[in-house]
């Protein structure tokens, strides 16, 4: 065989080689969420290959803009380590009450669709693993009697929460849940974090599977990215 043969079978099996080990490798994601009365806090931190590739999304505030009815969000972008980053890149954007109606004109159209799209989606989350589960929270309304009787109701409502969690994905530990009661001043404070991981070959295959569904007859989605979906079908007609 000639050379150029040998180094096109070379980069072919490279290229090979390369789809595969993508397909099977598993994504890490670290979610923390922080509430507390005005103060938001929301971090999102991916990782595979034990490490090396790392990015996270910091979004460290949330605020209502003093120029028009409009929510500003602040969020920090960092590849590789959050100590020593290789790139850092922040962003502010303005959420308009147009950007929300348009949302939950999405949900609305996600929510008719669910029922076809809720067999693919369970079958990926069936392969998600869900880890590290710790949720706290102290609450307090400021009275005494609607304070024990809203704990109890937020103890309710996240006992559901997990079990639903739990019966979609494969809970790997006992979550650790809290809900501390604060009997003197009115306070809301929750912190949420938990480990996600799952092989990259399975969402890539229900995307696929999503993508093949949407086609069948895909909704009227308004904001971007989602909105693409209805611009390649309207003119694929």
């Amino acid at each position: 065989m000639s050379g150029w043969i040998w180094a096109l079978l070379i980069l072919l099996a490279f290229i090979i080689v390369m789809i595969i080990l993508i397909l099977i490798t598993k994504l890490t994601i670290t979610l923390s969420l922080y509430h507390g009365n005005d103060n938001d806090h929301f971090k999102v931190k991916l990782r595979a290959w034990f490490g090396l590739l790392r990015y996270t999304i910091d979004v460290p505030l949330v605020k209502l803009d003093d120029d028009g009815p409009n929510i500003v969000v602040e969020e920090k972008n960092i590849r590789g380590d959050e100590n020593e980053p290789s790139s850092e890149t922040e962003s502010k954007k303005k959420i308009t009450p147009k950007d929300f109606i348009n949302s939950l004109n999405d949900t609305k159209e996600i929510l008719t669709h669910v029922k076809e799209l809720h067999k693919i989606i369970r079958r990926f989350l069936n392969k998600v693993k869900i880890d590290h589960i710790h949720w706290k929270t102290l609450f307090g309304t400021g009275d005494a009697a609607s304070t024990g009787t809203m704990t109890g109701a937020i103890w309710g409502m996240k006992g559901s929460i997990i079990g639903l969690i739990s019966g979609y994905m494969r809970l790997q530990s006992q979550p650790s849940i809290e809900v501390i009661p604060s009997f003197q001043k009115a306070i809301i404070q929750t912190h949420f974090s938990c480990i996600i991981q799952f092989r990259i070959g399975n969402a890539i295959l229900v995307g696929f599977k999503i993508l093949r569904y949407w086609r069948g007859g895909k909704a009227d989605f308004k904001t971007k990215p989602l909105s693409r979906f209805s611009e390649e079908e309207q003119q694929s007609v």
